[in-house]
């Protein structure tokens, strides 16, 4: 599989990387699907120390002990659930993440997390201290690189003024075009976007129009109401016949070299070959690109500016 930089550091990642938020609880299908993944090509994994309250990452450090170094291994920090898991609060102080830190190098098997991601973020937290805890990270040795997660332009425009990272998080498909306001700033600070949901909850793959439709109920995505979904969807399948609705997807996002990498989840093994395989089709054209950028809106974020 293709591979692209994040930044300018010596991560090198897989154009395809695997989300391991949807692997489940059970240990043998978690492990099959990674596997499966590595299998693939897919260098990449992205956890976090939230999800299933650290089992994630328990289930990512079993499956990969014992070919660490040839993993590219994210997770994130942030979030600190209540010792009854009943819920979590934001928590982004350098004392709380140089803790933190060290129970996800536990539960992951290994000494050193090649990227860290602040898991959120807002304007009002103490960011020289975050930027602080991650460089002191960096410099330790525990960390390679950092990143963040977030979607909120305030915070974006400060950690890129401030801090060394490589990478931001953000949601990002044909149906949600809003990260594409900051690739040009992102450029210029040579900070990669990792695009997370690129299928947009399966509604950009091949599952039958009808279906897709019917789990949002009545419900739409986003700004898309139910009939502007089934309108673009149905007109999504002739914009380009040679690539399939996946293909679509995924190179879309993967059209701009701003674009580091793209983590579609995955519940199967059967999802992660094709999204592979996806992945490996030639990349759109730039008639293919235009058609699908005037066929989707171009919304912007319109809060936390």
């Amino acid at each position: 599989m293709r591979k692209r930089q994040l930044g300018q550091s010596d991560l090198y990642v897989s154009e395809v990387g695997l989300g391991c938020m949807s692997l489940g609880t059970e240990e043998k299908h978690a492990v099959s699907l990674i596997d499966a993944a590595i299998d693939r090509g897919i260098n990449y994994l992205d956890t976090a120390d939230l999800y299933e309250f650290g089992l994630n990452e328990e289930l990512v450090g079993k499956a990969i002990n014992h070919r660490r170094n040839d993993i590219i291994l994210a997770t994130k920090v942030g979030n600190r659930w209540k010792e009854d898991k009943s819920g979590w609060s934001w928590d982004p102080s350098k004392a709380y993440i140089k803790e933190a830190v060290k129970q996800s190098l536990l539960r992951l098997k290994t000494d050193y997390i090649d990227l860290y991601q602040l898991h959120g973020g807002t304007i009002e937290d103490h960011i020289d201290e975050t930027i602080e805890a991650f460089e002191e990270l960096k410099q330790e040795g525990i960390i390679r690189y950092y990143g963040i997660s977030s979607i909120r332009p305030n915070v974006i425009k400060e950690y890129l003024n401030k801090s060394s990272i490589v990478s931001i998080m953000m949601q990002y498909s044909l149906l949600d075009r809003r990260p594409e306001e900051w690739f040009s700033l992102l450029k210029e600070h040579h900070v990669s976007v990792i695009a997370r949901g690129p299928l947009a909850k399966g509604l950009l793959t091949e599952k039958p129009l009808a279906l897709k439709l019917e789990k949002l109920q009545d419900k739409g995505y986003l700004s898309y109401s139910k009939a502007e979904l089934e309108k673009r969807l149905g007109e999504l399948e002739n914009v380009d016949t040679s690539h399939s609705l996946t293909e679509l997807a995924l190179h879309y996002c993967l059209y701009q070299d701003v674009v580091g990498a793209v983590i579609p989840g995955a519940s199967n093994v059967q999802q992660i070959t094709e999204n592979v395989a996806a992945s490996e089709a030639r990349p759109l054209t730039v008639e293919t690109y235009e058609r699908l950028q005037n066929l989707f809106k171009l919304d912007t974020y319109e809060q936390h500016r």
